[in-house]
């Protein structure tokens, strides 16, 4: 019954957001425009959130906590450091690819920026570094979750 909990906590919602992001993907190389497609997306992205915590929330208020701990509450306290473990990885992943897309996004408009006026190089470089620093942030996220873990 856990790992099936397990599944339903992860794997469905991760799902429904990247069918829906494909789906979306496909809408938008037939036409739809770009700004319609975010909107959708992050909409999407939000309401998938938030049943997947109400879920998790109604899951996590029916078990009852005691002093001692038997062997099924050492099993959950287990399957929790798992999910500590995928949330971390998550965090990681999904900053690293938030920043690569930022800095595919700005670096080659930086050195376009820098080619016709060199004085703007410091100016653009900041906004690749800013890019970048998304990533960081994920890393840092992710060493306060293992370090919760432990």
């Amino acid at each position: 019954m856990n790992t099936f909990l397990t599944i339903c906590l992860i794997a469905l919602p991760l799902s429904l957001i990247m069918g829906f992001a494909a789906y979306l993907a496909r809408q938008s190389a037939k036409g739809m425009p770009v700004k319609r497609t975010l909107a959708l997306n992050v909409t999407a992205f939000v309401v998938v959130l938030l049943l997947a915590a109400c879920f998790a929330f109604m899951v996590s208020a029916e078990g009852e906590t005691t002093a001692v701990m038997t062997a099924a509450e050492k099993a959950a306290s287990n399957e929790s450091m798992g999910l500590g473990l995928i949330a971390a990885a998550l965090v990681t992943g999904l900053a690293g690819i938030g920043g690569g897309m930022a800095v595919a996004a700005g670096a080659p408009a930086a050195i376009a920026a820098a080619s016709e006026d060199p004085k703007s190089f410091g100016k653009s470089l900041i906004f690749v570094a800013l890019g970048e620093s998304i990533a960081l942030y994920g890393v840092v996220i992710s060493i306060l979750i293992l370090n919760k873990l432990v």
